[in-house]
């Protein structure tokens, strides 16, 4: 992005050193400055992220007790309210989850010039049986994805036309105030790289389970951490059954019928 129209992204952090470097490959091309919040990570993440100029690292508060969903939330309703008047896009998003448009700087400069402020992404869990090799980029390479609703958010708008986000947990759905307009179409996809070999989804669900607080388990929040055997096998064969490459132009943008931001249910036509 040229300095006139700085991107800028805000993402939480947890042991994240598996991710880190397809998440910068990723974004790399078009993000000027990650702020990146830390919830105590014990592996190299810190060390990678110390290592790069363009990346400030903040200590994540909790500041709900008893719920890390709660309070991340929180932070995803008001982090990025700094960065109004300096940067012209926010990317808030986590490290497994890629946005993607073939032309991204482009597309953004085109919705600039139409005054479009929020630009929600159809979400897609990602799968890949075999582990990626170090230096792909997984939206070239790992291509098959389950579309689902659970993945549609607003994770890129402009954070001076917006008052409020108001985020639900997990920011599967949001209620955004202020000088809100969406794009006519719908040209970004939300890739959650989460179900990238069992391996290492079993253990990630290990280290985030970790994290949870009692007001999370009463409220049945971050629940999939703690799948048994059975239904995470279950979920995994749902995902692998379901999942088509998103590259696919009858796939991508046209399989998504629930659109929180066009509606309780749109059914969507070629490119939008």
């Amino acid at each position: 992005m040229t300095a006139a129209a700085p991107v800028w992204l805000y993402a939480l952090s947890l042991n994240e050193m598996r991710m880190l470097a397809f998440f910068f490959r990723h974004y790399d091309p078009w993000v000027d400055r990650y702020i990146i919040y830390d919830d105590g990570s014990t592996d190299e993440t810190l060390a990678v992220l110390a290592a790069r100029p363009d990346v400030e690292v903040r200590r994540f508060e909790r500041v709900h007790a008893d719920s890390f969903v709660e309070s991340s939330r929180v932070w995803q309703n008001n982090v990025w309210k700094e960065s109004r008047g300096q940067a012209a896009w926010v990317v808030l998003t986590a490290i497994d989850e890629h946005l993607y448009n073939k032309a991204m700087p482009d597309y953004l400069a085109r919705c600039r010039d139409a005054g479009v402020t929020a630009v929600p992404a159809l979400g897609f869990h990602m799968i890949s049986e075999a582990v990626p090799a170090p230096a792909e980029t997984l939206a070239r390479t790992r291509r098959m994805g389950m579309p689902t609703w659970e993945m549609n958010k607003l994770s890129l708008f402009d954070p001076s036309a917006l008052d409020e986000t108001n985020f639900s947990p997990g920011r599967h759905f949001a209620a955004p105030s202020g000088r809100v307009v969406y794009p006519e179409a719908d040209e970004v996809l939300n890739l959650h790289y989460k179900f990238i070999d069992k391996a290492y989804l079993a253990a990630r669900h290990r280290v985030l389970r970790q994290g949870l607080r009692d007001g999370d388990v009463e409220k049945g929040l971050g629940a999939q951490y703690a799948w048994s055997d059975a239904a995470f096998e279950d979920a995994w064969r749902r995902v692998s059954d379901a999942a088509r490459d998103y590259t696919d132009p009858s796939i991508g943008f046209t399989t998504h019928i629930e659109r929180w931001w066009r509606g309780k249910r749109f059914r969507g036509e070629a490119g939008g």
